[in-house]
């Protein structure tokens, strides 16, 4: 998918351990842009869907999102035909956006998945790993190398980067997701870097075969710790669920030219609890006093300025 955007709406029912309570889940992958979110969560908004929860992860131009959604009036998941392929339709229009030269693909499904899994699934799909970064120089870029070990019959893959939360969670998932096998892994950890050492074989049982898959495999992994990465400004925002909150505080971003690079939304008995992280448009460290003006705006109170800490 060169240059095209993706999208899929699924029905999912109760499932405690992923979080969904009986919601419509929508699948958005497509090119991102400043003020992508907020135009996403207007026409939502507009259509009556309320947000119940959301991650969005962006990666070197491209964005994917997980947005779970009920009906505002009923609070039952989305199931009329007609309002879904409204829905569709206007988000498709979005993600189109004015650059992107394929349509927009669409399905439905009833399965559901980890969520966070899935956001590797659809950025390893879109080929997120094969595009040029949007920042040349990122700071703690990871370093993956992959060598075989004839005797053996293995590929040693080494990942080098900055420790954090899920780390292991990213790289065995996309390991998996490549169908490779692994066989024994080395994990240490000194200060905050992290040392992972994995003997991997392909499903069939066969290593690594050629220089084009070897460097496949390190723009993948790559791309699996980055994906996660904290840039920008963390603010977190707790206030009381209200219909139009998400379209309205993702505005006030674009407005200012704030791109969101990272999210997490969830609603929690009536109690909306949102992180985002925030650069200027071109991906730098946003500016303070924009910062400032944005948060006298929301609320001082309900949007707090916080440290690079992990979602």
């Amino acid at each position: 998918m060169a240059s095209g955007s993706w999208m899929s709406l699924e029905t999912s029912f109760p499932d405690r351990s992923h979080g969904f309570d009986g919601s419509t889940a929508l699948e958005l992958t497509g090119t991102d842009r400043v003020g992508l979110l907020s135009e996403v969560f207007a026409v939502l908004a507009d259509l009556q869907c309320d947000v119940v929860d959301a991650k969005v992860w962006t990666h070197n131009g491209r964005i994917a999102s997980l947005i779970s959604v009920k009906d505002c009036n009923s609070g039952s998941p989305i199931n009329d035909s007609q309002q879904i392929d409204r829905i569709k339709s206007r988000l498709r229009n979005i993600l189109r956006g004015d650059n992107d030269i394929r349509s927009a693909k669409t399905s439905v499904s009833l399965a559901i998945t980890h969520t966070e899994r899935r956001l590797h699934q659809m950025m390893f799909a879109d080929s997120d790993y094969g595009r040029k970064p949007v920042l040349q120089c990122r700071e703690d870029s990871p370093v993956v190398t992959v060598q075989n070990w004839a005797e053996k019959g293995y590929s040693v893959v080494n990942v080098q980067c900055k420790d954090r939360a899920k780390l292991l969670f990213d790289v065995v998932c996309t390991l998996t997701d490549m169908q490779y096998v692994v066989f024994h892994a080395t994990i240490n950890t000194v200060e905050d870097k992290a040392y992972m050492e994995f003997y991997v074989r392909h499903t069939d049982g066969t290593p690594i075969s050629c220089e084009a898959e070897r460097q496949r495999v390190v723009q993948c992994l790559r791309a699996a710790v980055e994906r996660r990465a904290s840039d920008g400004v963390r603010l977190e925002l707790c206030t009381s669920d209200r219909q139009g909150l998400l379209a309205n505080v993702t505005r006030t971003f674009r407005e200012n030219g704030l791109n969101v690079t990272r999210a997490e939304i969830s609603t929690t008995n009536d109690i909306a609890r949102n992180v985002f992280y925030v650069t200027d448009a071109i991906g730098n460290v946003a500016d303070p006093k924009i910062i400032e003006t944005v948060r006298e705006k929301i609320g001082l109170g309900e949007l707090k300025q916080f440290g690079g800490k992990e979602l």
